[in-house]
């Protein structure tokens, strides 16, 4: 604020100096905003993406606890033997 008051040629470059890296902080946070956002909506794919690997691993487990159990004999059975 003070470099914007003061009329000496130091004060001038300072201030511009000033506005160029402000100009150059905001260019850079608009365009990191855009791969945050990037990276953020690749997050919520891969978090959707976990949560159907962790259902079909559930659905894989109640399959395997199926074929622990005894499975009953079909096909012709003559009595006496």
């Amino acid at each position: 604020m003070l470099s914007c008051i003061l009329n000496s040629e130091r004060a001038i470059h300072v201030n511009i100096q000033i506005i160029r890296i402000y100009a150059s902080i905001r260019e850079m946070l608009m365009a990191n905003k855009d791969v945050f956002i990037k990276v953020e909506q690749v997050e919520k794919q891969l978090m959707k993406h976990d949560q159907k690997i962790e259902l079909l691993f559930t659905y894989l487990s109640k399959f395997i606890e199926k074929e622990e159990q005894p499975r009953t004999e079909i096909g012709f059975k003559r009595k006496g033997m």
